[in-house]
């Protein structure tokens, strides 16, 4: 889905948003830890920031991280609310950072509305930007069996099956390090994390 037409639809309903999501409590611990244990010690760019507050967890966690957006007022939001840290502007498809020069990325949940078409070429850049062994953790909804669309609250995401998202890291030279489960709870959809490596 083309960044314009997420950025647009996140901007339309970005107070609901950072009022429902945009705060620490939102986390869940299991989470946090998941992304700790392999995010550490950073420098972690944190892809699809949001309203920053996964970014001031892992600093208060003692992981220095930047936040990046495509969302204006998320990145105004995250700036007035987490003075220090430092927040930008930008796309994750392709990253202001020089080949092999990034330890850690986070992309939680920031992945979810690109298209299976689209998907790859964002794992080939962040595979660029990683350092030998770099890591990488990935929030994401899970499908038991195909990739397939879902109407999301802000606009369409698609859930992935672990096995398949796991093929494609692998071919895109990512080795899997972790893999965290949430099963479907409610009304919540079932979702995953994955830490993965760049290979050597």
């Amino acid at each position: 889905m083309p960044d314009d037409t997420v950025q647009a639809a996140y901007s339309a309903l970005h107070t609901r948003y950072i009022e429902v999501c945009g705060h620490l409590d939102f986390l869940d611990p299991e989470d946090t830890t998941f992304a700790v244990t392999h995010l550490s010690p950073g420098p972690v760019l944190d892809l699809g920031c949001g309203p920053g507050h996964f970014t001031k967890f892992l600093t208060e966690a003692g992981i220095p991280a930047t936040g990046i957006d495509m969302v204006p007022e998320f990145i105004t939001h995250a700036r007035s609310t987490y003075p220090g840290i430092p927040f930008e502007l930008g796309s994750l498809r392709t990253l202001d950072a020089p080949t092999a020069s990034v330890p850690a990325i986070l992309a939680w949940f920031s992945l979810i509305h690109l298209t299976p078409t689209e998907l790859p070429a964002v794992l080939t850049e962040f595979h660029r930007a990683l350092t030998p062994g770099g890591r990488l953790v990935i929030g994401y909804f899970e499908s038991p069996d195909t990739v397939d669309p879902f109407p999301h609250k802000v606009t369409t995401a698609y859930r992935w099956p672990t096995t398949t998202l796991t093929d494609l890291l692998t071919d895109l030279g990512f080795t899997e390090l972790a893999h965290l489960h949430h099963p479907a709870s409610g009304e919540v959809r079932p979702s995953s994390a994955l830490a993965v490596a760049k290979s050597a």
